[in-house]
């Protein structure tokens, strides 16, 4: 096992709840010092890993919405969710190309990613993934010139 990753409620609640961030990180940390905390980026899931020395991955959705303070627009929100491959491509781009993503206030919001995720959930899932791939590989072929 490489990483642990919290999901749904848990993963957003320890996002900005830091007594439970930090029981999930040494929670890991006892399990196995090696394996790694995926969390959202910049959230106290990440800073409370680190703070006992475990380490991270920040983690950004190509598929969802943010707020200003960098969490995750509620899923009960009907904005919570980009629909379209083009909204996701900007999204992804941006985070790829300035380290920054577009709030749905109009902010940006600075944000570090070593994983991106998509819902596999999603009616649009597959063409989400590939979309995000082949951002990832432009990019990757971009850098190697």
């Amino acid at each position: 096992m490489v990483h642990v990753k919290p999901h749904g409620a848990l993963y957003n609640q320890s996002a900005k709840d830091g007594n439970l961030a930090r029981v999930i990180a040494q929670a890991i940390k006892d399990f196995d010092p090696h394996c790694r905390l995926l969390g959202l980026s910049g959230s106290l899931s990440i800073s409370e890993a680190e703070k006992i020395g475990l380490k991270t991955f920040s983690e950004v959705f190509a598929d969802r919405t943010y707020q200003s303070d960098g969490s995750l627009t509620p899923r009960a929100n009907p904005i919570s969710m980009h629909h379209t491959v083009d909204a996701l491509k900007e999204q992804v781009a941006m985070i790829i190309a300035t380290g920054n993503v577009k709030s749905t206030n109009g902010s940006y919001v600075a944000v570090k990613a070593d994983t991106i995720c998509v819902h596999g959930d999603g009616v649009n899932a597959v063409p989400f993934a590939k979309a995000v791939f082949k951002l990832v590989e432009q990019t990757r072929m971009v850098q190697d010139q």
